[in-house]
Parts: C-alpha cells; sequence; structure tokens
C-alpha cells in the first residue's frame, strides 16, 4: 500500500474504478534508501555480502527475498516480468527442478561435517520464516550463535530466524524437524533437574562419548548435580519468559463469603416477604394490593437475574515484562500479532474532525511495534470534511509521534495531554523537554485552528457540492448514493515521521451506499471494516474504539495481547473488553454517566463466569471468532479403562459401548463424514463469506498475513469490491458472521453468538484506564442514550437471537451467563412495574388507603429483615469491588429515571416495530463539549422522554401535601397509618431528585411546555381518581356505624 497512491473511488457492481490524484498538496518525504519490491512493496534487502539482493540475473527486476522464495515454492518460479525460471540462490531452500543446475553454494560446502538431520532442521525452518516472514521489514544476514552454548554454531540464517516465542534450545543429533515449534511451547524442566542444556557434541568418541551421555541421562534424572560450567547467566531471564503473561486474582474470601451468605439469607428472606404478601391481601383495596403484589415479583425476578452473575468475581493482572521477553527478544524483529484498529464515525457536525483526530493520533503512537499497527478510519457519512481533516491529521502525526514517544507522553491524545491539571514535568529528566513540549503545543493549535476552519466553512454546503483542491467533484457529494472510496494516508512509501521513522498504517474508508439497498448502520460499517482490513492488511486481531474514544494508556494493546497470545489459555478467548470511562463529567455524576456499578460490579462478576459481555467500544477481537469460527477444541480425557472382572462403576457395559464404536468400519464412517463436511465448508466459503476470493483466502490464514505475491493496486481494486454495497447478499454476514444484524445495540448481540459458540472473552481493568471516551452530561443527552440502548434490547428480546431460547443446541453457554443476557434484553420491561409502583404513593395519600394491611410486630420482622439485607448486600459489593458508596447511590436514582422515562418509551417503541412495523431512528449522540467546564451539563433540551417522571415528581408532592393536610384535619390518630405512605412517597420524591435538578438548570428555569404538560396531566388524574376511586370497594346503602341500626 502506497500512501500516495491517491483517494481509490468504486463501484464493483458498476464496474467503475477511479483514482483522484493531486487532491492536496504534495508533502515532503525523507527519501527511501534501497529499492522497493514490485510485489509487495517491501524494501528489497542485500545479501551477506553487502550487495543488493537481485532475484532474476536475467532483468534484474526487483523482488525482495520472502517473494522470491514464496514464488519459487508456491508459484509459477518464472521472474514475473521476462518469464525466465528463478535459479537457487545461496541461503535459500531447494525446490524441485534444481538439481540440474549448477549449485556454488553446494559446491562450498560439499565437505560440510553436518549431518542430514541438521540439513533437514535447518530447511524447515527456513521454510516456516519463510512462510511467516512477510511484513516484517528487510531481513539482515546475520549469524548468530548459540545462547547457552557459544561453541556450538547455531544453525540459524537470514531466512531461519526462530519462529515467534521461541527459546533457544539446542540441535540434538536425534531431534526431528523444528515445525512443531511454531505455537510457543513452555519447556518442562524435568523434577529436580537443571535447567541446562547439554548439546550433541562432535567431538566426542569412544568411551568419553558414552561415559558424557551417560552424565547427561543422569543429570536429567537428577542424580547428578549441574555443571557450573553450563550454567548460563541468561537463564533467569528464560525461565521467566516462560511463565503464563496474565493470572487470575480471585477476591479474598473474607470479602466474597459473606456477601455470598447474605445473598442467599436475601433470598430466603424475599421468599418469605412474598409469601407474606399474597396470602395477606387488603381487602378494602384490593386493586392497590394486586398491582403492588405483581410489582413486588417483577422486582424480585429481575433482581435474581442481575444478582446471581456476580457470584464469581474476580480480578486480573498481566505481566507485559513477560510479553517483551518472550516476543520483543534484543536483536530480533518483533514478534508480536499485527493490529487493525478500527475507527467509526458518522456526522461530523455531531462527532467533530477534532475529536476523531485525537482519536486517530493516540492510535497512530500507542507504544506497540509500528509495522504491527493499522489504524482504518471509517467515514459512514462521506464527508469530505473528515476526509480533509484526516489529511491534516496525518500531517501532523509526523510531529506528534516521534515526540510522544521519545519523552513517554500520557496519554497521547494532544487535546487531553495539554489540557492536564498536572505537574507535566514530573519524571522528565531531558533538558531539552520543556522547549520541545513548547514548540510541539504551539504546532498542535496552529493545527486546530486549520481543523475548525474546515468545521466553519463545512457548515453551508455549496449548490453544486463540495470540489476537491485539484477541481475533481467530491465522489460522496450524495451521502445515500455514493461509490465507496478508500485513501492510503500513511503507508509504507509514505508513512515516515518527522526524524525519518516509520509510522502506522492509517486508511480512510467509506462503503459505497445505493437507494434500494439495507446499509445496517454501524454494524454494517464495522462489517465493511473487517473486510477491508482482511483484504489490505489482514491482522489476527482486531480493536474497535468509537471516534470519541482515545487511547488513555499507550500499552493498552499490549495489555490485551496478554491474554490472547497466552499459549495456554489464549487460543480460546474471542475478545478482551476494556472497562469505559469518561472525561469531562462533573464530580457527582448527576446522572450517573460513568456507570461504575456496571463496569466495576457487573463486568467483574461475569469475568468469572464465561466472560464479559461486548459493550461496543473498547474491544479486542480475534478475527477468526468475528468468522464465525467455533474455539479450538482441547484435548480429550482419556476414559477409564475397565478390566472388567469387577462391575465396578458400569465398567462392562462403557466397555461394551466403546468397543462397538471402535471398531474399523463405524470410525471409518465418523472420518469419512467430517472430511465430507469439511469439503463441504470449504465449496461453500465464497456462498458464506461473499465473492472474493481474496477475502476468502484471508479467512483461511488463522495468523493473519497477506499474500507476498499480491500486489498493492490489486489489493486496492478488491477492497473497492468488499465494501460495495452489493457484496453481503446471500451472505452469512450480519447474522452468522462480524457484527450481528437485527438490532440497534448490535454489541450484545455479536458478543452473545461468541459465547453460544464456546468462546470465553476476557475483563481486562490495567491501573491506568486503557481507553477514555466523553459521555452525554445534559439529562436530554444522557435520556436519548439510555432510549437507544434500551430499545436495543427490546429488539434483541423480539428477535430469533433472543437470549430466552436460543443457543441451547451447542450447550456452551453457562447457565449464569445466559442469566446475564437475559437480564440484558429484558430490563426495559421493568419500566411498567416501576411507573406502577412508583404511583402507588400518591394512590394511597389521596384515596386515604394503603397497599398493605394492619400488620403484626412478628410480620414487621419481614419488612425489617428484607431493607437490611438489600442495604448490607449493596455494602458488601462496594467493599470487594471498590465503588463509592455515592457512585452506587447515583446508579440507584437513574435506575428510576431512567426506568420511568427511556425505558417506559423504548418498550412502546419496540413494540410498535415488532407489532406493527413502525420503524423509529435514533439520533447520534452529540460529541460535542462546551468551552465551559460543565457547561452542557445545565443545557436543556426539550425532549417528550420528560413528560413521565415530571408527572410523577408532581403527583407525589401533591399526595404528600394532601396526606398531611388530611392527618391535620383528623386528629392524632391519623399519623400512624400515614408515616408508612409518607415513607413511600419520599422513597420516589428522593430518587427523583436528581431528575428535578435537572428540569432546574442552572437559572431555576424550567421550560413552559414540561410545567403545562406535567400539571396538566397531574391534575387529570388526580380528579379522575377522587371522581372513580377504581381501587377501593363500593357498598351500596348507608353505613350503619354512621346511622345506627334504626336509621
Amino acid at each position: 500500500m502506497e500512501a500516495s497512491a491517491g483517494l481509490v473511488a468504486g463501484s464493483h457492481n458498476r464496474n467503475e474504478l477511479v483514482v483522484i490524484h493531486g487532491h492536496e498538496e504534495p508533502k515532503p518525504l525523507k527519501a527511501l534508501d534501497g529499492q522497493v519490491c514490485e510485489i509487495c512493496g517491501d524494501e528489497i534487502g542485500v545479501t551477506a555480502e553487502g550487495e543488493l539482493f537481485v532475484a532474476c540475473n536475467e532483468c534484474g527486476f526487483p523482488v525482495c527475498r520472502p517473494c522470491y522464495e514464496y514464488e519459487r515454492r508456491e508459484g509459477t518460479q518464472l521472474c514475473p516480468q521476462c518469464k525466465t525460471r528463478y535459479k537457487r540462490l545461496k541461503g535459500s531452500p531447494r525446490v524441485e527442478g534444481d538439481e540440474d543446475e549448477e549449485d556454488i553454494d553446494d559446491i562450498e560446502h560439499e565437505f560440510s561435517l553436518e549431518d542430514e538431520q541438521s540439513k533437514r532442521q535447518h530447511l524447515a525452518e527456513a521454510m516456516l520464516h519463510g512462510k511467516m516472514s512477510y511484513g516484517r521489514g528487510v531481513d539482515e544476514e546475520a549469524s548468530q550463535t548459540s545462547h547457552h552454548h557459544p561453541e556450538i554454531p547455531h544453525p540459524i540464517t537470514a531466512r531461519s530466524r526462530p519462529v515467534s516465542g521461541e527459546f533457544p534450545l539446542p540441535h540434538h543429533a536425534d531431534q526431528g524437524s523444528s515445525l512443531h515449534k511454531r505455537v510457543h511451547p513452555y519447556p518442562v524442566s524435568e523434577p529436580g533437574g537443571s535447567a541446562r542444556f547439554d548439546g550433541w557434541d562432535a567431538n566426542r568418541e569412544g568411551g568419553g562419548e558414552w561415559r558424557d551421555r551417560m552424565d547427561d541421562w543422569k543429570s536429567k534424572q537428577g542424580l547428578l548435580g549441574p555443571d557450573p560450567n553450563d550454567l548460563d547467566p541468561d537463564m533467569p531471564i528464560v525461565d521467566e519468559a516462560r511463565q503464563p503473561l496474565s493470572r487470575k486474582v480471585p477476591i479474598a474470601s473474607s470479602k466474597v463469603n459473606p456477601y455470598r451468605m447474605v445473598i442467599v439469607a436475601r433470598l430466603f428472606i424475599l421468599a418469605i416477604f412474598l409469601r407474606y404478601r399474597i396470602l395477606n391481601p387488603v381487602h378494602d383495596a384490593i386493586g392497590l394490593w394486586l398491582t403492588s403484589v405483581t410489582c413486588e415479583i417483577w422486582f424480585a425476578f429481575s433482581w435474581i437475574l442481575d444478582q446471581f452473575p456476580k457470584w464469581f468475581p474476580i480480578d486480573r493482572e498481566t505481566y507485559l515484562d513477560r510479553l517483551s521477553l518472550r516476543y520483543e527478544r534484543e536483536g530480533e524483529p518483533s514478534m508480536l500479532s499485527p493490529v487493525d484498529i478500527f475507527v467509526s464515525t458518522v456526522d461530523p457536525l455531531k462527532e467533530p474532525p477534532l475529536v476523531t483526530a485525537n482519536t486517530v493520533l493516540s492510535i497512530l503512537a500507542v507504544d506497540y511495534p509500528v509495522d504491527k499497527i493499522s489504524c482504518y478510519v471509517s467515514d459512514d457519512g462521506a464527508s469530505m470534511l473528515t476526509f480533509e481533516a484526516l489529511s491534516e491529521t496525518a500531517e501532523f502525526a509526523r510531529k506528534w509521534v516521534p515526540f510522544c514517544k521519545k519523552f513517554a507522553i500520557e496519554p497521547r491524545a494532544p487535546e487531553m495531554y495539554f489540557s492536564l491539571k498536572i505537574d507535566y514535568l514530573k519524571d522528565k529528566v531531558q533538558p531539552t523537554f520543556v522547549k520541545e513540549r513548547r514548540a510541539m503545543k504551539r504546532e498542535y493549535e496552529e493545527f486546530k485552528v486549520r481543523i475548525n476552519a474546515m468545521v466553519a466553512k463545512a457548515v453551508k454546503v455549496p449548490p453544486e457540492g463540495w470540489i476537491m483542491q485539484d477541481g475533481t467533484p467530491w465522489p460522496g457529494n450524495n451521502t445515500r448514493d455514493h461509490p465507496g472510496m478508500i485513501q492510503v494516508f500513511l503507508g509504507h512509501s509514505g508513512g515516515l515521521d518527522a526524524e525519518g521513522n516509520e509510522l502506522p498504517r492509517l486508511v480512510y474508508v467509506s462503503r459505497e451506499k445505493r437507494p434500494g439497498f439495507h446499509h445496517h448502520k454501524k454494524a454494517g460499517a464495522m462489517n465493511a471494516l473487517v473486510r477491508v482490513s482482511a483484504v489490505l492488511t489482514n491482522a489476527p486481531f482486531m480493536l474497535n474504539l468509537d471516534c470519541d474514544h482515545y487511547i488513555n494508556n499507550s500499552k493498552a494493546v499490549r495489555e490485551a495481547m496478554c491474554f490472547l497470545m497466552d499459549a495456554q489459555t489464549g487460543r480460546k478467548v474471542c475478545y478482551v473488553q476494556f472497562p469505559q470511562r469518561f472525561d469531562g463529567i462533573d464530580t457527582h455524576d448527576r446522572y450517573a454517566n460513568r456507570n461504575t456499578v456496571f463496569f466495576d460490579i457487573n463486568m467483574k462478576g461475569l469475568d468469572g463466569i464465561q466472560g464479559p459481555v461486548y459493550v461496543g467500544t473498547g474491544c479486542v477481537f480475534r478475527r477468526q471468532a468475528l468468522y464465525g469460527y467455533e474455539p479450538p477444541k482441547g484435548p480429550k480425557r482419556p476414559k477409564m479403562v475397565s478390566c472388567g472382572c469387577l462391575p465396578c462403576c458400569g465398567g462392562r457395559k462403557k466397555a461394551r459401548k466403546n468397543s462397538r464404536n471402535g471398531n474399523g468400519k463405524s470410525g471409518s464412517t465418523v472420518d469419512g463424514e467430517d472430511d465430507k463436511a469439511l469439503l463441504m465448508s470449504q465449496m461453500n466459503f465464497e456462498k458464506r463469506f461473499g465473492q472474493s476470493a481474496v477475502f476468502v483466502a484471508s479467512t483461511l490464514m488463522e495468523e493473519g498475513g497477506v499474500p507476498p505475491s499480491s500486489s498493492p493496486a490489486a489489493l486496492l481494486k478488491e477492497a473497492i469490491h468488499v465494501i460495495s454495497c452489493g457484496y453481503e447478499d446471500k451472505t452469512e454476514w450480519g447474522t452468522e458472521l462480524g457484527w450481528i444484524y437485527g438490532s440497534i445495540t448490535e454489541d450484545i448481540l455479536t458478543g452473545f453468538k461468541m459465547h453460544c459458540r464456546g468462546w470465553r472473552s476476557i475483563y481486562c481493568m490495567p491501573k491506568r484506564a486503557a481507553f477514555k471516551g466523553s459521555a452525554p452530561i445534559n439529562l436530554s443527552d444522557r435520556l436519548n442514550q439510555v432510549l437507544r440502548w434500551a430499545l436495543g434490547s427490546v429488539e434483541i428480546f423480539f428477535s430469533r437471537h433472543s437470549p430466552v431460547w436460543y443457543g441451547y443446541n451447542g450447550g456452551h453457554l453457562k447457565w449464569l451467563e445466559r442469566f446475564a443476557y437475559v437480564n440484558t434484553t429484558i430490563y426495559p420491561f421493568t419500566s411498567l412495574p416501576l411507573l406502577a409502583y412508583c404511583t402507588l404513593p400518591a394512590i394511597c395519600l389521596l384515596s386515604g388507603k394503603f397497599i398493605m394491611p394492619t400488620i403484626s410486630t412478628f410480620a414487621s420482622l419481614f419488612f425489617i429483615s428484607l431493607f437490611l439485607s438489600i442495604f448490607v448486600t449493596g455494602i458488601l459489593e462496594l467493599r470487594w469491588s471498590g465503588v463509592s458508596i455515592e457512585e452506587w447511590w447515583r446508579n440507584e436514582q437513574f435506575w428510576v429515571i431512567g426506568g420511568v422515562s427511556a425505558h417506559l418509551f423504548a418498550v412502546v417503541q419496540g413494540l410498535l416495530k415488532v407489532l406493527a412495523g413502525i420503524d423509529t431512528n435514533f439520533t447520534v449522540t452529540s460529541k460535542a463539549t462546551d468551552d465551559e467546564e460543565f457547561g452542557e451539563l445545565y443545557a436543556f433540551k426539550w425532549t417528550t422522554l420528560l413528560i413521565p417522571p415530571t408527572t410523577l415528581l408532581i403527583i407525589n408532592l401533591v399526595g404528600v401535601v394532601a396526606g398531611v393536610s388530611d392527618a391535620i384535619n383528623n386528629g392524632y390518630q391519623s399519623w400512624g397509618p400515614l408515616f408508612g405512605k409518607l415513607f413511600f412517597a419520599f422513597w420516589v420524591i428522593v430518587h427523583l431528585y436528581p431528575f428535578l435538578k435537572g428540569l432546574m438548570g442552572r437559572q431555576n428555569r424550567t421550560p413552559t411546555i414540561v410545567v403545562i404538560w406535567s400539571v396538566l396531566l397531574a391534575s387529570i388524574f388526580s380528579l379522575l381518581w377522587v371522581r372513580i376511586d377504581p381501587f377501593v370497594i363500593k357498598t351500596k346503602g348507608p353505613t350503619t356505624k354512621q346511622c345506627g341500626i334504626n336509621c
């Protein structure tokens, strides 16, 4: 991929492909040394003699060594230009047809003492490295020796470096091919043995050789002590690299055991309480009693679904030093896995380009090998403003990235770094830091001015549409009808910073959109990025971020790799989810924007079961899991063999059954069925993944990588194909592959499908927050965001992927994990009983009735025990999770606020969509921030979501006034029953208090429309209640207590 190739726009369906050059001013780049391979775009490299590598001696067509060896091994073995057969060069493995050639390399080594077994091992390592070395940069001809025995030559050449994560083991005479060491093994030390490695010495002869071999065997068996001369000073480092990259940290039993005991006690008390409520009805207000009992039963059911997935909470810790020791060995190329990072944006006026630019800059400056990082920005609005802002961002990154890496800046988003109110000189020792920081801050301010000028210009669209700098009309002028567009801003031939170092790739992507096609909003855009990245870079792991979520911890990607690249447990991990953290929220977090209870309590509990749910951003995926593959099967436990002499545990019966299944005929039938299924799956690849041969081939490469024979131009053309609007037709995209369609909260569905296949996920909470974003801190935007989440949950509940009835066949989803997924889909329905329950206090105060009969002293213990268990459960949760009591209380308050407003509307809209087919569109939450600190907190925007909670507040306040007035008029005996009703009403008012403050705003003003509607509804309800009084039993005739018997 060349960064100067221009903007590639086209449509596969219309057979159009245009390359627009000169769309931006030329940027000065530092000249590259050496020639570039015409196949893959990498540098050619040099030979051991320091000369430029020449693959074809006839025409000198520039090809690098990996492409040359790939062409000889798996291609036509011909030069692409002159069609002459490639001859074998020094250091390259032999292929069929090389026997008849004059080979100087073989003549020079005719009398080599290396045995045939070592030659085969040498060849296997060279072939393996040839397959895995694409994209790792230029190989240097170097001769390496063993770390453990310098006197023994280590058979490693320029094409046979050790595979990622291997340790330099000795090469015994009886050792086979090392091809099996592709996965990172943990060499096991024998009990009591030493850590030394004894290799084969060619000078051993006769009895001395036999004696040394016996000493070697005895040493391995622990019969001899280690030889001091054989101890390697580097062995402690090697031992450290063998250790696991992460570990579980269980919550202390002194914290979690009392918590579990209280949960069980609360469940028991709740059962007794509900039994008492059902068996003791209120006969003079049967309607109130029935409504309250129904609500309480639903609340109990909802609490069980929410509480029990938190039964096994755990913490985790990672070891970044071990990751570096294992995969970043000194003097060798980094073996860390490549990562493709996705950033999605839609409307640059609601998601400011400056916010997106900061996210992209933090990605480009991440602490990870630059050749392993590729950033893809999805512009689903096809905005020229986003395109030009990204071009400016790529230019500014040439200065920002080396500054961050030179001085270890945190965070690496410039807006957040320069706005930090801390001592930025702390831990800085370079004398030039202050001077360079001032210069960089000036550069960033000039960059902001340029971006702001673009935004101001983009507010008014010209009648003829946007025109690019070279006079070409912008292809995305019609946002609903435009071709696919791809621009590589930073790449191999244009990705150098101001100091001449390589930068990560930066690619702009806008998928094709045409009328009459379903584009599936964000989920469709993410699937398009999956396919584009598979064609261009095909990293085995992917990180997705919202445009406003920047990388706050530059080592965040390494944290995820500690789980995904772990040789023992990583292969069954589908994704690593990080908690969401936010900037710009007021200290008191009035509307629970931080959502700490969910991220620090619920997610920790799920991590102890099968893993956390996917929450839409800050998640590192395994690409194979998104492709719908199942996790690798572990080795099966061998069955117990019974002698058959005793009927112990049914041994005879099981043995007979096993023997029946173990005969040749049955086994061959099973193998044949497996082969047939495998063949059918290979034949249906294109039907499953789409009609792109390049993309289908990439899905089979579990470790990622792009075939060296692919040219950048062909890859870009294929990338335009996979983002065409009709590519997903008649495929499994959105149903079994990628982000799942069917809900505006596609994240829940996507993670749920992976867990149903048997994958597990990991929750990673580093000490420094990995990512930070912006949250809608004013009331209206917050409620609209919650409405969108709740509407997505309702859609999932009524879909075929509902966790209530989906995913039982495989049996891979654990029951407590299913409880959590069921809870994520039914929690909006809690709004119906919650709204009724919050209305009951006002009804009781206005009618003089109550939902419970007069209780005895013994019955009152049930209520006291229930309230105590609720209180103690919350306290113990805070104790093991570290959440503050203020955050817990804000979460409880907003549960009521959101429940009686956003969740209620979500249920209504969801039912309208399912029953009547009426679809509702959601608006993108504004990411813009006010210049004044927390200024947006007091901004007020009218929305119908405000009416239900305002009405509840008014009728409960009216009820309190009416109840107190009635008690004053009726005398002392009326105050006793009044206290229970007042407590009930104050519970509602206290929970709605943040909502009341949001209505008042900064100047204590509320929009007239809200006051009018709320007062009108409250008045109508109160008058209607007084007139009808539906929940109170009517009696005909006079009351004898008032009139007497002779009335």
